[in-house]
């Protein structure tokens, strides 16, 4: 497959309150491990993703959709030479429960216990909303959102097991979480929190590492970039958001809000400004985000010529964890499917 280098679009349809979506094409992005305060639920079109889950590693391919739970710790990168395409759904919490609630006997909070399901079906519907949202056609996004989310919750969906009682470390992670929280422009060191906390450093680290799914440095960045999201939607310039959740200057918070994110922070506040744009899908180049068949809205540099782009060398997987024989809607930049 030719190589025609990365790109991505993070953005919202303001006719779909609580859902954010993501269209993107990645070959050498690497996310590292954070989570969601929301669903998610992706739909690969092309390629490999290879998705890294507390409990191991799993490999999506097109026709398959990965369903992650909210404050699940995960990662995701190419799980093999070509890259991955995707079409990607983040609803809130509140979004999933209605639907539910309206469609299902869940009973509780949603949850899901298989990452990635081979199902064609429910990948299609999934790019159809993007499409749909892109051409602003409200009903039948919200349509199809409502039937793709009752299709996975009908055969996918359970109740999410409720949670032992806390242990002294569970309790001390959770107020670890807290203080951070609180601090994030300022945090401690590990040997402060624990002590403040009447523990060890490599006590904490471990009851942190049990109920969050990673460190407390790593889950601190996510926290940051969470709420450097939530400034840049109400209108801060990147620049003031960095600086206040504690990112030393722009670049910094750059760096970590497009591993995380997936788009610059600039790319991702212009999406919310004018979320229902006349293009049709604007695509974001980073440094290596090119795209040669539509033009850039925000190009940093040219593309290269054909046959001239780097390529990973990564060998692809023995085996996969879920394959599919059945076409998968096209994930060109000019149009969401076929």
């Amino acid at each position: 497959m030719a190589d025609d280098g990365e790109w991505a679009r993070h953005w919202r349809y303001e006719s779909l309150p609580g859902l954010d979506l993501l269209r993107a094409r990645y070959l050498r992005h690497t996310f590292p491990r954070h989570s969601h305060d929301g669903y998610v639920f992706g739909a690969v079109t092309r390629g490999v993703e290879e998705v890294g889950m507390p409990d191991g590693t799993l490999y999506a391919e097109p026709g398959s959709v990965v369903m992650i739970n909210p404050e699940v710790a995960h990662t995701a990168r190419a799980g093999g030479p070509d890259g991955w395409s995707y079409f990607t759904l983040y609803p809130s919490a509140d979004v999933v429960a209605e639907i539910a609630a309206e469609t299902t006997t869940v009973r509780g909070t949603a949850a899901f216990g298989e990452t990635i399901v081979a199902d064609p079906q429910a990948s299609h519907l999934i790019s159809e909303v993007h499409r749909a949202a892109e051409q602003g056609n409200a009903l039948a996004a919200d349509s199809l959102l409502r039937v793709v989310l009752a299709r996975l919750l009908r055969d996918h969906g359970t109740s999410l097991a409720q949670r032992p009682r806390r242990s002294a470390g569970a309790r001390a992670a959770a107020r670890a979480r807290e203080v951070l929280g609180e601090r994030m422009v300022d945090p401690p060191s590990l040997e402060a929190l624990a002590a403040e906390l009447g523990s060890s450093p490599f006590a904490l680290l471990r009851a942190f590492r049990d109920a969050y799914g990673m460190p407390p440095h790593t889950w601190l960045t996510n926290a940051r970039v969470r709420t450097a999201r939530r400034l840049l939607e109400a209108g801060t310039p990147p620049a003031d958001a960095a600086t206040a959740v504690g990112f030393t200057d722009q670049p910094h918070l750059n760096r970590h809000f497009t591993r995380i994110v997936g788009v610059p922070p600039g790319a991702y506040q212009r999406e919310r400004k004018n979320v229902q744009d006349s293009g049709g899908g604007l695509l974001v180049p980073s440094e290596t985000w090119q795209n040669r068949q539509h033009p850039q809205t925000y190009e940093q540099k040219k593309a290269p010529l054909p046959g001239t782009e780097q390529r990973l060398t990564r060998p692809m997987p023995p085996s996969c964890g879920t394959r599919s024989a059945s076409a998968s809607p096209s994930d060109s930049p000019g149009s969401p499917s076929e």
